[in-house]
């Protein structure tokens, strides 16, 4: 296996990052697992991460690692830009008071310079959440038809849910499936 490409995994304090990458590695753990149950583990604690987390990720055919930045790192993320070949971009889809900060930080990772041709994939986690926005108001709030429309990089929008699992093997098929320029 070759050096490890560099993923980011950006959002708002409180959006489920961490409790997104235990659950990555959870899955992929069980995958190689003879004796693997294919069940998730009862869901870990987690605090808000001050500061990054660095987690290696083997998939099938490569080894990727995930850079968690804090959500109180937003005004210095641009430091992390230049190595990173593909963002993992998470939002609550149950905050509805943050939305409007999520779309200003989202704007500002699509039009940083060294993004310019990273892959990104954004996450509406929390879909498990009774006051959940749906899809159709999530992407009218973001205007996210807009925005993938004028963004110079490829976007993929998945639904998630970090705490049941929802989604989650598909955000592995995409960190698989995405190679770097």
């Amino acid at each position: 296996m070759s050096r490890s490409e560099m993923c980011l995994l950006l959002g708002a304090t409180g959006v489920g990052k961490t409790l997104l990458l235990k659950r990555l590695q959870n899955i992929l753990c069980v995958q190689l697992s003879v004796h693997g149950a294919g069940e998730l583990e009862p869901t870990p604690a987690t605090l808000p991460t001050v500061g990054t987390n660095l987690t290696d990720l083997t998939l099938k055919k490569k080894m990727i690692t995930v850079r968690e930045l804090g959500g109180c790192m937003g005004p210095i993320w641009l430091s992390y830009f230049k190595d990173c070949s593909s963002v993992i971009f998470v939002v609550d889809s149950a905050n509805i008071a943050q939305v409007s900060s999520s779309c200003i930080q989202l704007l500002s990772v699509l039009s940083a310079e060294p993004l310019h041709s990273a892959c990104v994939l954004i996450l509406f986690n929390k879909r498990d959440v009774p006051s959940t926005m749906s899809l159709v108001e999530i992407k009218s709030l973001f205007r996210l038809d807009d925005i993938v429309a004028s963004a110079t990089q490829p976007i993929t929008l998945l639904e998630t849910s970090a705490r049941s699992g929802q989604g989650l093997p598909e955000v592995l098929n995409w960190l698989e499936s995405i190679t770097v320029k």
